[in-house]
């Protein structure tokens, strides 16, 4: 039996490796591969031939080399009948049934299973950003993510800048007033989720729209490239969907630069909701450029299934010419 084969009935063996026809699906084993599955790691080690290809002795521990085993078993000929490194994802059919049948597709970029804390020192000092695994970094991203005191309260009234004793609750002990919380959103979000998780209605986010020009003036970090910038939203993406209640709604503006990945990411980390794009208007005349002319920008709106977002709200005739 050849090296292929035998690796190939191995991952067979776990259920989460095959489709309803027993075909392996490469995508599921990468996609555990990334995350150090134990699971998959154990399976690896049961065979001598697999072991001694994929992992490395360091001082009687073996090191399981997962780069070197996705670039194995990404490559063309590894499956018989594979006719492209994606072919359980992206091809035209998938064990006869046609992709939209199947609903095999999905968002797979680097650094997935990390996160990225996305902040800077300074307003707009830009740095260089840690990947924190979510398997290797345990620690650093609980220590990261747990709630944080929020000091240097102040409020502002009718008479001017006043000291914070307390705050203003309801009878279920909720935070009622406005509140403006300046720091890392990442940080501060998940610092919301004890007193507000489930409880809010509306969320705006305007993030960085990760433009390819070296004019580049937005004053975030925003240098990250698209596999970056995507684990940047996606970790937000995640906290955010924790603070809405069931009836809430998710708006993300966006640009072309990363609208369509945004989109992309919105359906996978929304699955049980709408996600509409609607496009924006804002320069009729256009924003002068080298070749296109782009008179808009992209606002994503995130809903309940079923759930109308404007309702029997009338628009006046002027408003719409």
């Amino acid at each position: 039996m050849s090296f292929n084969a035998k690796l190939t009935d191995l991952l067979r063996t776990d259920p989460r490796f095959v489709d309803d026809n027993g075909e392996l699906v490469l995508a599921a084993v990468h996609d555990r591969a990334w995350k150090i599955d134990r699971a998959l790691v154990k399976l690896l080690l049961s065979d001598a031939d697999i072991k001694a290809k994929f992992f490395e002795e360091i001082d009687g521990y073996w090191i399981f080399d997962g780069n070197r085993f996705i670039d194995y078993t990404a490559q063309k000929n590894f499956l018989d009948n594979s006719y492209t490194r994606f072919k359980n994802r992206i091809g035209l059919t998938i064990g006869g049934k046609f992709l939209r049948e199947g609903g095999e597709v999905s968002l797979v970029w680097p650094y997935k299973d990390t996160v990225l804390e996305g902040g800077q020192t300074n307003e707009e000092e830009k740095r260089k950003e840690i990947f924190f695994n979510e398997v290797l970094a345990q620690d650093e991203i609980n220590r990261l993510l747990d709630p944080k005191v929020l000091a240097n309260f102040a409020r502002w009234t009718a008479k001017g800048k006043q000291a914070v004793k307390d705050f203003k609750r309801d009878e279920n002990g909720v935070i009622r007033e406005n509140l403006i919380i300046k720091g890392n959103n990442l940080l501060a979000l998940h610092t919301l989720k004890t007193q507000f998780r489930g409880r809010v209605k509306l969320i705006y986010i305007d993030p960085p729209y990760n433009p390819d020009t070296q004019t580049n003036t937005f004053a975030y970090n925003n240098n990250f490239n698209h596999s970056t910038w995507l684990t940047f939203m996606k970790n937000r993406l995640e906290v955010a969907k924790e603070l809405l209640t069931k009836e809430g709604v998710l708006i993300v503006a966006i640009d072309d630069n990363e609208q369509f990945y945004l989109g992309a990411m919105l359906n996978e980390l929304f699955s049980e909701h709408e996600v509409h794009c609607i496009t924006i208007v804002h320069n009729p005349r256009g924003i002068q450029g080298t070749n296109f002319s782009y008179t808009h920008e992209y606002a994503f709106f995130v809903i309940p299934a079923g759930k109308k977002s404007i309702g029997d709200r009338k628009i006046k005739k002027e408003d719409i010419e």
